[in-house]
């Protein structure tokens, strides 16, 4: 019986070949949800559809992959160069614009492990294997951690699996006590600046993070460069800036970083509550196997028990453990590429689409697989541009830089341009855009039936259209590996939006409806020298043909949502989706606070009302004699109705009642933030207060679209 590997094999060689792409073509018919005129935009969408182009990615990937390109270097301006004229080959008005903000590159960076038996290691030792032919590269900037501060510190070692608040709460459990402490916690489940902040928390003196082969590596099977899983030298860089309270410049929070800043205007960093205060750096687990080999103490519970070939214990110590790391802070340059295209009726409502291009090292599949496939995206729109095609909505393309340290050069640009930015109509994402077959999406409940109907408009590899294939993966394929599991269900099912990526600025703080969207797979290198296009060409997508896939899901969302006579959202999803986050924190409000338990039922009615009001804008929107520009002023206004103007409590730049990203999660989304993390606290007057800050949200947005029909 033919294997289903191979199945995908033989579907993707043939989508390779002369004509392949035609052939694999989907006929779709009938309406357009928010188009009157369904045939004329399917036949533009089939001209665009047969120009993004695999070898014309591959070209891109491996030029924009040939250098490291760590945000504010040469090389890194480079890259922002190539893309500029790749823009203006597409006939967008283009412009490279650049802030200044502080990035730390390491100068320094020593650990010295002791063992009781006397014996010394000495690390991180350089990315190395038995193939490799990026990896001797002289710019390749060792492992660090990106916002970590200098420091001297020497302690006992702890181990503390995940670094979550719960396993700091089992070690105490244990008598464990990691005051003073060099505390060695594995990547996975949430995002290394909440790792960092745990460990300050509970008064810990530093942190090693490393890559355990349990989540990335051996455990899940063949390493680089025999498999596409973490060797043993390769270590995931990556910026422990928290972003709880605001990303971006951890100077200017608020305040767009442009080159004129005043110095005035910058608050300094060892005062930013989103800087780390205890010295943090990552390591490979060839390099952090000494010390967890080493250690004494408890055995470590069964749950923490990682793929090294010993027993793990938690300590503290004997083994002991001197971080030596000397940081090089300063102002730096970075670079954003903008490209525009107006649009012809309604200019000033701009459709934004984004990809990050800086890279902790090459950077192959984060981010610039993204950034290829954006690049062909833009190829396809230039030539319907050319034979004077223009849409409705502006147009915008934007490259980002410095996203890896904390989302700036997104923040900066959504901060400056927020006047701008209050009539537009969606913020498109694309961060990891290819590491293996798996379509994935996440995004907010009026945009998900969006994505869907999208990918029944476009071929698969794999045969049928991308929503088919979607439709039928399963989670025994991997998805992409950044940090947080995905736990996601059978697909179709959309995610919601968190954060770790450039949609943040624009959905959490401006109320920009967004998307998400990658082709995830066996991403055993994310973050280390090894992304690179090597790796990349044997692992993700030999013959190009996912990149050309996702410059075409991109592409097609840009387009409609710049076209559409009415927009396409669905409101009535949203109002049932929030429906369900309040009975679920309704549930946990009642466990915590018994008979005290607020009543949710005003805010329950009031979702139900956004329910009902979005069925019935809905109906308006299907009927093509509808008032378009009454119902689209106030669907443009309905996500920006769920913007508290005084921001979530204790973090007022995040003023989406309905998502944020998690205090102790940081990627993954807290979902109606205000009230569950009131919960959280245990905090009955907050929890109330936040139910009647939810509800006047979400009543308004009702009133809006019910004043629109």
């Amino acid at each position: 019986m033919i294997s289903r590997a191979a199945v995908l094999l033989i579907l993707t060689l043939a989508a390779s070949v002369p004509g392949a792409r035609q052939q694999a073509s989907p006929k779709p018919a009938g309406p357009i949800f928010g188009f009157r005129d369904a045939a004329t935009e399917r036949a533009r969408e089939r001209e665009f559809l047969a120009v993004p182009d695999p070898q014309l990615a591959r070209q891109h990937l491996q030029t924009l992959t040939k250098a490291p390109h760590l945000a504010g270097t040469p090389e890194d301006k480079a890259t922002a160069e190539y893309v500029a004229a790749r823009f203006r080959e597409a006939g967008l008005d283009t412009q490279i614009v650049e802030y200044k903000v502080p990035l730390n590159y390491p100068a320094e960076i020593r650990i010295t492990i002791t063992t009781p038996d006397g014996k010394e290691f000495t690390a991180p030792a350089p990315e190395r294997v038995s193939d490799d032919p990026y990896q001797n590269d002289p710019r390749i900037v060792g492992a660090y951690s990106g916002y970590s501060p200098s420091g001297d510190v020497e302690g006992e070692a702890v181990y503390a699996n995940y670094g979550r608040p719960e396993d700091f709460a089992r070690l105490q459990q244990l008598n464990v006590d990691v005051r003073g402490k060099i505390v060695v916690v594995r990547y996975g489940q949430n995002f290394r600046g909440v790792k960092a902040l745990v460990a300050q928390e509970h008064g810990a003196a530093g942190v090693i993070i490393y890559s355990d082969p349990y989540d990335d590596g051996y455990y899940k099977g063949d390493a680089y460069p025999k498999g596409p899983w973490r060797p043993e030298s390769a270590v995931q860089r990556g910026s422990i800036g928290y972003m709880f309270e605001f990303p971006g410049d951890p100077e200017t929070p608020g305040v767009a970083s442009t080159p004129d800043l005043p110095d005035s205007q910058r608050k300094p960093m060892a005062e930013s509550p989103e800087m780390p205060k205890i010295p943090t750096t990552a390591l490979s687990w060839g390099d952090a196997r000494p010390i967890l080999e080493a250690m004494g103490g408890p055995e470590s519970p069964r749950a923490w028990q990682g793929a090294l070939p010993f027993t793990y214990h938690v300590g503290a110590g004997p083994v002991r453990v001197k971080l030596h790391l000397k940081q090089n802070y300063a102002l730096r340059t970075i670079w954003d590429v903008i490209g525009t295209a107006r649009g012809s009726d309604l200019p000033e409502q701009w459709v934004v689409g984004g990809n990050h291009r800086d890279a902790w090292v090459y950077g192959a599949v984060d981010p610039n697989s993204g950034t290829a496939a954006m690049l062909e995206t833009v190829h396809g729109i230039g030539k319907l541009l050319k034979s004077g095609w223009r849409p409705k909505r502006t147009i915008v393309f934007a490259s980002w830089d410095a996203e890896e340290f904390g989302l700036i050069g997104s923040t900066e640009w959504a901060e400056q341009h927020a006047a701008d930015l209050e009539h537009a109509a969606a913020y498109f994402n694309m961060d990891v855009a290819v590491a293996g077959p798996n379509f994935t999406a996440s995004a907010v409940p009026s945009l998900q039936d969006f994505v869907r109907e999208i990918t029944r408009a476009v071929p698969s590899p794999q045969g049928a259209t991308v929503y088919d294939v979607w439709s039928t993966h399963r989670e025994e394929e991997p998805v992409p590996a950044r940090e947080v599991p995905s736990n996601r269900p059978a697909a179709p099912t959309i995610g919601d939006l968190g954060s770790g990526s450039d949609f943040t600025p624009f959905l959490q703080h401006l109320g920009v409806p967004a998307t998400d969207i990658g082709s995830g797979g066996s991403y055993g290198v994310y973050h280390s020298a090894f992304d690179n296009f090597a790796w990349f060409t044997k692992f993700a997508d030999p013959t190009f043909v996912y990149e050309q896939q996702m410059a075409r899901v991109f592409g097609l969302e840009m387009m409609r949502m710049a076209s559409a006579d009415v927009l396409p959202y669905d409101y009535e999803a949203y109002g049932k989706a929030i429906e369900g986050y309040l009975k679920t924190a309704q549930q946990k409000s009642q466990e915590a606070f018994g008979a005290k338990s607020p009543s949710f039922a005003e805010a329950l009615a009031a979702a139900a009302r956004l329910a009902q009001a979005g069925a019935q804008t809905m109906a308006a929107q299907k009927d093509g004699h509808a008032d378009a520009a009454k119902l689209n002023g106030a669907l443009l206004a309905a996500e920006r109705g769920l913007l508290a103007p005084q921001g979530l409590p204790g973090r007022p730049w995040y003023h989406h009642v309905i998502y944020a990203p998690g205090r102790y999660t940081g990627y993954a989304a807290a979902v109606l933030p205000g009230v569950n993390e009131a919960i959280d606290a245990h905090d009955l007057a907050a929890t109330e207060g936040q139910l009647q800050v939810l509800r006047i949200c979400l009543e308004h947005v009702a009133s809006t679209l019910e004043a629109a029909r």
